[in-house]
């Protein structure tokens, strides 16, 4: 087994060198070849691997086990000594979010006391830092992002070596490991242990910022942008804010108030048209009474909807549940899918279930209520026969 040697751990902003392939090694990923020496990170400490060239053939992961690192390439590759090139913007990117990381892990542990429980690095989608808190307010997040971009505007050195005595360092978070243990120092203000790859100033940070705060169980995950992406997001936020601006025909510093404002005009409107809607079923349930048939002692309200909503049939079933001596039954057809509400008045002794369930027998459908009323539906391919025999159900019941 051959012993790979970190060479990123020593200069994580070399990007081209020369990779000489040892061996070969079949792997359940792809074709693997070993390097003696690598400046490809393998995924590993929440950090996803480098990708890149390695003479004709790409790099499209890296993986460590034991202390071996495994480079797996898309295509096969003889012994050799052979151009390597690191995807840089990719691997500038992680930099960004794994140095971002730390500073925001230290800011919450410097302003609210709290205490990183895991963390996911991506240059590609918003980074993750879970918190063992149940929420945070808008004011914590303002507070942990001023103190964060205040260490990377501060252009702090960022350090990266090697101990023996963990004691000797103040690490955040003690590491429970004991041995020779890498150490990331932000200048003054945090001390980690960390294997990953970061930059060596602050400032090449960028800018921090938190995108979204999502609860899991009892902790909060923070979901974070830095450098590079930082930018996209707020380039994609400023255009949308300009788009949504234009089409308001407002400049962008009015469109909180503006969209405000319409919101109560829409909120108006929609319960302006739920009275209207009422008022309409309230005609429709009544000119359908009116034109109701008798049967017996009781009378008998049937209709066949187009793709009417099985909500508003509902509602208008209930109205007409209202008229003493009413017995309702409503339906809805697509073409293929069959609703069906029925509805009885108290003094029809007409029990609704009986009714839904007599009606869906033929279409083998499914559905429930009580006596008052029910609702269900099934499958069809012709409903025209529907109301066939609903008068002798209810004379029968």
């Amino acid at each position: 087994m051959t012993m790979t040697k970190k060479l990123y751990f020593d200069d994580p902003m070399q990007s081209e060198f020369t990779a000489e392939v040892i061996e070969i090694r079949k792997h359940a990923l792809g074709f693997g070849v070993i390097l003696p020496s690598t400046f490809f990170y393998p995924t590993g400490g929440g950090q996803s691997h480098d990708t890149g060239i390695l003479g004709p053939a790409r790099v499209v992961d890296v993986i460590i086990e034991g202390e071996e690192i495994i480079h797996i390439l898309d295509k096969e590759i003889d012994l050799g000594s052979y151009p390597a090139k690191i995807d840089w913007e990719r691997r500038f990117a992680n930099m960004q979010h794994h140095t971002g990381q730390h500073i925001f892990s230290s800011a919450f542990w410097t302003e609210l006391g709290l205490e990183t429980i895991s963390s996911h690095i991506s240059g590609e989608a918003p980074t993750t830092i879970d918190f063992n808190k149940g929420t945070l307010s808008t004011e914590e997040i303002a507070r942990v992002e001023k103190a964060a971009n205040k260490m990377v505007f501060e252009n702090r050195e960022i350090k990266a070596y090697f101990v023996e005595n963990k004691e000797s360092v103040p690490f955040r978070r003690p590491p429970k490991v004991d041995g020779e243990i890498r150490v990331i120092e932000i200048e003054g203000y945090d001390y980690s242990a960390c294997g990953g790859t970061h930059l060596p100033q602050t400032g090449m940070v960028g800018m921090l910022k938190i995108v979204r705060t999502e609860r899991i169980n009892q902790k909060t995950r923070i979901h974070f942008v830095a450098g590079w992406q930082a930018l996209a997001y707020f380039d994609e936020t400023q255009k949308a804010a300009q788009e949504s601006a234009q089409l308001l025909a407002i400049g962008i510093d009015a469109l909180k108030e503006t969209v405000g404002n319409q919101q109560e005009q829409l909120k108006s409107a929609q319960n302006e048209l739920k009275k209207l809607r009422e008022m309409k079923l309230e005609i429709e349930a009544s000119k359908m009474a009116q034109l109701a048939e008798a049967v017996d002692d009781k009378w008998l309200a049937t209709s066949l909807f187009e793709n009417r909503n099985a909500g508003e049939l509902r509602s208008l079933a209930m109205k007409l549940r209202a008229y003493p001596g009413m017995v309702t039954v409503l339906a809805s057809f697509d073409g293929s899918k069959l609703s069906l509400i029925t509805a009885c008045a108290d003094d029809t002794n007409v029990n609704a279930n009986d009714l839904l369930q007599k009606h869906l027998a033929p279409f083998e459908g499914r559905g429930g209520g009580d006596s008052s009323i029910a609702q269900g539906g099934g499958t069809a391919k012709n409903v025209d026969e529907l109301f066939q025999h609903t008068k002798e159900m209810v004379r029968s019941s």
